[in-house]
């Protein structure tokens, strides 16, 4: 198979059309087309419909784009670092993030790693949706508690705890057993009512009676702060107010939370994905996530 073709495809698949890939990359439609030509012939299928205005990815093309973009693009990378004798780190570095995990850690941890490697470009989308890292072209993930999947590997770099925490001024359950113990609450919209909270220990039954619904756990521990209510937060973002005395812990409140850096299982991993994994693997040497006030 022509490796050149096989490009050219990938070429005209991302811009959805052979005018604008040409446009794109400076070579002409002509040559494009005749490429693309040359694939479906060798490989015996046609791989794009072509219409008067449009063309569109058979079910042959679709499966070869999705096959073949991800280790296209790392042996693209791969030959370029081969022919310029270039071993480190460079490039541009897309990497997916939780809301929360962006906001406290990610800036000052993007930054250091420049630092190291000012030839790396990152670009950081700080979301809570759970991406699909080869269709939308991120180079690395930062996830929480990931299921398994077949087609990434990763490092769990970071534990946290989920904990019940409120105001001092806020009255601490003394019930026990199996009888829920109504508490005023913070939560967020994902809550539903009649969701109860237990305790770590499951001496304690919390059934939370939301009074303030907020879209944010730094919102959430603030409000708690000003002694509203009590919540369900990672134990590292309270680690200030616990310090000042506006907070205290009731008791744990589920299993540890575990934060993992995930990237393609492809065999071509780039230096710059490399050094990142290293990089974050080794900023929480005691395996806890701790945030720097």
């Amino acid at each position: 198979m022509d490796f050149n073709a096989l490009k050219d495809f990938q070429l005209v698949a991302a811009h959805g059309g052979f005018g604008k890939a040409s446009r794109a990359s400076g070579r002409s439609k002509a040559t494009l087309s005749r490429r693309v030509a040359d694939l479906e012939e060798a490989l015996g299928v046609r791989l794009i419909e072509r219409g008067t205005h449009s063309l569109k990815l058979t079910e042959a093309g679709q499966l070869l784009r999705a096959r073949t973009e991800g280790p296209m693009h790392e042996v693209s990378e791969a030959v370029a670092a081969a022919r310029d004798g270039l071993a480190k780190p460079q490039g541009h570095l897309r990497i997916a993030a939780p809301l929360l995990f962006s906001q406290l850690a990610l800036g000052r941890l993007a930054a250091q790693f420049l630092a190291i490697y000012p030839e790396v470009q990152i670009e950081v989308v700080a979301e809570d949706r759970l991406v699909d890292l080869v269709d939308e072209y991120f180079d690395v993930a930062i996830r929480i508690n990931p299921s398994h999947d077949s087609a990434l590997v990763g490092r769990c770099f970071a534990k946290d705890q989920l904990v019940l925490a409120a105001a001092p001024s806020i009255e601490m359950p003394k019930g026990s057993g199996k009888k829920p113990f109504p508490v005023p609450a913070v939560v967020m919209p994902t809550f539903r009512d009649g969701d109860l909270w237990y305790t770590g220990n499951g001496q304690c039954i919390i059934k939370p009676q939301p009074v303030l619904r907020l879209s944010s756990l730094l919102m959430v521990r603030d409000a708690i702060a000003a002694g509203v209510g009590a919540a369900m937060l990672p134990r590292s973002i309270i680690g200030g107010q616990l310090a000042k005395g506006e907070l205290v812990i009731w008791d744990t409140a589920g299993d540890e939370v575990e934060l993992w850096v995930l990237n393609t299982s492809r065999r071509l991993q780039s230096p710059k994905v490399r050094a990142f994994v290293q990089f974050i693997c080794q900023q929480f040497p005691s395996g806890s996530f701790v945030v720097q006030n």
